[in-house]
C-alpha cells in the first residue's frame, strides 16, 4: 500500500461518480478505497502500540460503518430498482472492490518475488492493483451492464 495507490483509487471513485458510472463499478472503487483506508489506519494504530489484528478489526469496522451506514440511511444502498442478481449494485461493488484490491496487491508482490524481489517497472506497486480494478471494471461494464 502506498500513497500513490490510495490517491489513484480515490481519483477513480471521484471520477466514476462524476461521470455517472453505474453503482456496481463505483462500488468496486469505493470498496478498494475502504481497504486502503483500513490498511493505512491499521498501520497508524500499530505504530501507536495497538495490536495489528485488533487495529485492523477496529479500522475495518470504523471505515465500513462510516461508509455503509449513511448509504443505507439515505437509501442509496437498498433501493429496490438498483439491484443485479437480487443484490444491491453498490454493495456488491464494494464487496468486489474489497476483495480485488488485496488480490491486486498480492499479484504485485508475487510478480516482485518472481523477479528476484525487484519490480518490473517503476510504480509497479501502485499500477498493478489499480490495473486490476480498471480491468475488472471494464469487464463488468461490458458483460453485465
Amino acid at each position: 500500500m502506498c500513497p500513490v495507490c490510495t490517491i489513484g483509487v480515490a481519483a477513480g471513485v471521484g471520477l466514476s461518480r462524476y461521470l455517472g458510472v453505474d453503482d456496481l463499478i463505483s462500488g468496486i472503487w469505493i470498496g478498494a478505497l475502504l481497504i486502503y483506508l483500513t490498511l493505512w489506519s491499521t498501520l497508524w494504530l500499530t505504530k501507536n502500540k495497538i495490536n495489528r489484528k485488533i487495529g485492523f478489526l477496529i479500522s475495518f469496522i470504523f471505515w465500513y460503518a462510516l461508509t455503509l451506514i449513511p448509504l443505507r440511511v439515505y437509501n442509496i444502498i437498498g433501493h429496490p430498482l438498483n439491484k443485479i442478481f437480487n443484490i444491491d449494485k453498490l454493495l456488491l461493488g464494494i464487496i468486489l472492490g474489497s476483495i480485488l484490491l488485496p488480490f491486486g496487491i498480492g499479484l504485485s508482490e508475487w510478480i516482485k518475488k518472481k523477479n528476484n524481489n525487484k519490480v518490473l517497472f517503476p510504480f509497479q506497486k501502485a499500477v498493478i492493483p489499480i490495473l486490476v480494478l480498471v480491468v475488472i471494471s471494464i469487464i463488468i461494464y461490458y458483460l453485465l451492464l
